[in-house]
């Protein structure tokens, strides 16, 4: 038999059989919200870099934390439904206003980098979701040990660099970082799977679990991407 003449079932590819209808109903809830919120981080972005009417910093950093705790203190129900998706909307305008300082810095050095490290955080991010979604149920919870032991490193490396000013520590926080976000994706997908087969439908919450994964992974190959161009040019001279 000719391989070339089976048929695809392209339907196939979007089943998810081990995770039930309501969920999945769920699942798009989490996700459509993400996609909203990254138009709005990126309109709080456009804001910082173009307008200069915000500028991110320690304000806007604040801003965006005391949002992420009012929304996490705000129950979940139909009354409050609406009040949450507004301070999501905030927080993630928020967020992006912060990411400003780091768009700043990229655009000096090469601008065609936001979009070739927007692209790859897309690609990243979109392959570990759907490994999630495809896997065994709980087959990646694991990982919430290891994982978060990373971020420790991750936090002492920090503070030692503070002492130490080196480069390659630096570098190694920035790819150790990416490598513990890309299996952060991994976990929260699965937890929030997890989570809404147990009854927790709060996809507001949910949403901000993936939406500070992508952002964290963007802002990381952004500084990537804009390090390894700098010594590229270094290189040359």
């Amino acid at each position: 038999m000719n391989v070339f003449d089976r048929n695809i079932n392209i339907d196939a590819l979007f089943k998810f059989s081990q995770i039930s209808h309501s969920t999945q109903a769920h699942l798009k809830n989490v996700y459509a919200s993400l996609a909203v919120c990254m138009f709005v981080a990126a309109a709080g972005a456009y804001v910082h870099v173009v307008t200069g009417l915000f500028q991110g910093g320690v304000l806007s950093v604040l801003g965006s934390l005391g949002m992420m705790f009012w929304l996490a203190m705000t129950p979940h129900n139909p009354e409050t439904e609406k009040k949450r998706l507004g301070m999501l909307a905030v927080f993630a305008f928020l967020t992006g206003v912060g990411l400003g300082p780091t768009l700043d810095f990229v655009i000096a050095v090469n601008p065609s980098i936001i979009m070739t490290a927007f692209m790859g955080t897309s690609m990243i991010f979109i392959c570990f979701s759907l490994s999630a979604l495809y896997a065994k149920r709980r087959s990646y919870l694991f990982l919430g040990g290891t994982l978060m032991s990373g971020l420790s490193l991750l936090f002492l490396m920090s503070v030692m660099n503070m002492f130490f000013g080196s480069v390659m520590l630096f570098k190694a926080h920035m790819y150790l970082g990416l490598l513990i976000m890309c299996g952060f994706v991994l976990f929260d997908t699965q937890l929030i799977i997890e989570k809404a087969e147990n009854g927790d439908k709060d996809y507001v919450w949910h949403c901000v679990d993936l939406f500070l994964d992508f952002i964290t992974i963007f802002r990381k190959l952004m500084v990537i991407l804009a390090m390894n161009d700098k010594d590229k040019k270094k290189e040359k001279k």
